[in-house]
């Protein structure tokens, strides 16, 4: 070439090489770069093909990044990359970090074939440097051979070098935008995570927030769908409590529930108590497939813990893959931590509400119950002289004399109603007050009262059922007051079993612990149609029935009125199965089970009557640890010489006879000065009865060795 023409040729050479440096200096998008560049490489310098190649991250890669034409699409769309310092062009060019020039490929030891530039007779690969780093490597590919100059190789490189600062100055422009979306969307996320702390911690109405939030998630951070899960009360189930849209909606209704470390994100955070992410929900291995959410893609399920206490979680759903990043974590699980706060004042608001209208209720119906009890005790004692002075009135018209027999008769139907009606009010005043106290509280066995209690109003043994925890200790009760709240709470289950084909009443006696108190109490249940809500409430206050005019409507209140003399309580539940639950709460007794030194007597023959049951065996115990010959029998009709016992000890309940036979027997023995009868009630009129056989004495029954001795020393 002369040298006109190869002055040419470089001038040429050279304003191809400017104009290339000047169109891809400016251009920061790496994609729209490496296109442009190959484009205008094989445009300016008349080639026929050029490509970019970069290397990966292992740097043991040079991939092809962009390609001129068809030839260099379809190879982009293969993925074509070749090792660094393997057996081609670009291999070499990266691996040694020069310039190499294949003047004809066909001789070439280190040129790789490629089926899709078959027209290649020489190639040059120029490698892309930043610094003393390479980073890729341009090939440039001629159908001439020969085709490259030393010239070429100048300018060209030039080019390239120019490219590799254009490259390295794209990637730092995508890094900047990169680290500036990231900081714009952390501070979006910051702001809407605020946002939602701001909007539910306002909130105390716990469905308003709840709806609310998965609302605010939603609208704030554009994701599919977001719902909240509580725990139910077992801490087994986690329970959908609000959900976003028409699928949130259907989903609460149906009662949809995960369980708690079970195969869902929502069941594995909450076990695990800390986030849990699927970037691809269908390979991740406990994520809950539901129909009603089939866009889900990736999910995020966050617990909500206050303090140490998990409470349920949150699931946010998004209908791409790996939707969430670290930001996001970090933002969510913040609003999560707030949500979590805002539920747990939601909660103590609402337990608060309803332990002050549980309260309002419960002091309204004291106060009425006690209004209503006090005027009737002084209503009672108005009435009880009426009685007395009807039957002197009564007498003293009988003996009017100058008096026509038909005025006499009808003031003596008067004086019968009068005296009716004076009655009927002591009688309600009996049922609600009592009869006057006459025994302190004293240690009790609650098991024998109780038992005592239902044998006396004749309940058939099939239809009542008897469970007892063991080792309870005794309480403190007057157990004569006692026994008739137990009557008045066995009589309401009667009734309301009375019209059922298999009546069942439970009784189950039991330790309690609360607030630093100790009670024994006795739950009474039945399988009857129980009380409905509205009237649960009411079934305390005096005169107040669901069963209709026959009713008084005067044993609950009663009942309440005795525990409340004991320092206990009552209460009224419904059965998740159907019935009631009336729970009676008398405190235990903090004492020893002896009561002080029992100072026994020793040597005695003691005969004792009665039930193999607890009580029986607490005396025969006692008595035969005191030195004493304790005969115990079930029907007195076996015993053949009363007088063989120096004591005769009596319960006044007995199972398969009647107390009032076998004191006809001992009367009959002549040994009915050293009975003694014991009942766990004491009723004047039933000691009445008793008495009438000459025994020594009816008393109420001892649960105490020391009690025992001074019951029978009375």
């Amino acid at each position: 070439m002369d040298e006109s023409k190869l002055a040419e040729r470089r001038a040429a050479l050279l304003h191809a090489g400017a104009l290339v440096s000047r169109s891809i200096t400016s251009i920061l998008d790496l994609d729209t770069l490496l296109h442009r560049t190959v484009d205008i490489i094989c445009i300016a310098f008349d080639f026929y093909y050029a490509g970019v190649f970069l290397l990966d991250e292992t740097g043991e890669w040079a991939v092809l990044r962009a390609g001129r034409g068809e030839a260099g699409a379809a190879l982009v769309a293969e993925g074509h990359k070749l090792q660094v310092g393997g057996r081609s062009m670009i291999g070499a060019a990266t691996g040694r970090n020069k310039a190499l020039i294949a003047l004809d490929v066909g001789n070439e030891p280190v040129h790789f074939k490629n089926q899709y530039l078959p027209l290649t007779r020489s190639e040059m690969a120029l490698p892309l440097s930043a610094g003393d780093r390479v980073i890729g490597a341009l090939t440039v590919q001629s159908v001439e051979e020969a085709a490259f100059s030393e010239d070429d190789i100048t300018v060209l490189q030039g080019m390239a070098d120019q490219l590799a600062v254009a490259i390295q100055n794209a990637r730092l422009y995508a890094e900047n935008m990169r680290l500036l979306e990231q900081a714009t969307r952390r501070a979006r996320l910051l702001m809407a995570a605020a946002d939602v702390g701001k909007n539910v911690t306002s909130i105390l109405d716990l469905d308003e927030l709840l709806h609310k939030t998965v609302d605010i998630i939603c609208d704030a951070y554009g994701f599919y769908y977001a719902g909240v899960f509580l725990l139910d009360e077992t801490a087994e189930w986690a329970v959908l409590r609000a959900g976003r849209g028409e699928a949130g909606a259907a989903m609460v209704a149906e009662g949809h529930k995960l369980r708690v470390g079970g195969q869902s994100m929502i069941g594995s955070a909450i076990a695990q108590r800390h986030a849990r992410i699927a970037l691809d929900v269908g390979e991740e291995a406990v994520f809950f497939k539901n129909p009603h959410l089939p866009m889900t893609r990736s999910e995020m399920a966050l617990p909500l813990v206050v303090g140490e206490e998990v409470i349920g979680a949150v699931t946010v759903q998004s209908e791409q893959e790996a939707a969430f990043s670290d930001e996001d974590i970090s933002s969510l699980q913040a609003m999560a931590d707030q949500l979590a706060v805002a539920l747990h004042n939601a909660h103590l608001l609402r337990a608060l509400e309803a332990a002050h209208a549980e309260l309002v209720r419960t002091k309204t119906f004291e106060a009425v119950a006690t209004a209503t009890t006090e005027a009737i005790h002084w209503i009672g004692n108005k009435a009880l002289p009426i009685t007395v002075s009807v039957q002197r009135l009564r007498e003293d018209v009988a003996s009017l004399s100058g008096v026509e027999a038909e005025i006499v008769e009808s003031m003596q139907e008067d004086l019968t109603l009068i005296e009716a009606s004076a009655r009927l009010i002591i009688l309600v005043k009996e049922h609600l007050i009592g009869p006057a106290r006459e025994y302190i509280p004293a240690p009790a066995m609650i098991e024998d009262v109780v038992k005592d209690t239902a044998q006396v109003m004749g309940i058939a043994p099939e239809a009542i059922h008897f469970t007892v925890a063991p080792n309870l200790p005794l309480a403190v009760a007057d157990t004569t007051q006692l026994s008739r709240a137990f009557r008045y709470v066995l009589q309401n289950a009667l009734e309301a079993t009375e019209d059922l084909l298999t009546p069942r009443i439970d009784v189950e006696v039991d330790l309690v612990e609360e607030k630093e108190m100790r009670y024994v109490v006795t739950r009474i249940g039945d399988n009857g149609p129980g009380v409905n809500d509205a009237d649960l409430d009411k079934i305390w206050a005096s005169f107040y029935t669901t069963r209709g005019a026959k009713h008084a409507g005067l044993g609950l209140p009663a009942c309440l009125q005795i525990l409340r003399q004991l320092d206990g309580k009552v209460r009224a539940r419904r059965r998740p199965e159907g019935g009631m639950v009336f729970e009676l709460y008398v405190p235990a007794y903090i004492g020893q089970a002896t009561h002080g030194p029992a100072d026994l007597p020793a040597g005695k023959r003691f005969l004792l009557v009665d039930d193999d049951d607890v009580w029986s065996r607490f005396v025969e115990q006692t008595l035969t640890e005191g030195q004493n010959t304790v005969t115990h029998v079930v029907d007195a009709a076996a015993v053949e010489d009363f007088a063989a016992f120096d004591i005769i000890v009596v319960d006044d309940v007995l199972a398969t006879t009647d107390s009032l036979t076998v004191l006809q027997q001992i009367a009959r023995a002549g040994a009915a000065a050293k009975t003694v009868v014991v009942a766990s009630s004491v009723r004047v009129e039933r000691m009445m009865d008793l008495l009438r056989f000459g025994v020594r004495d009816v008393l109420p029954k001892p649960y105490t060795p020391a009690g025992l001795v001074e019951r029978l020393r009375a």
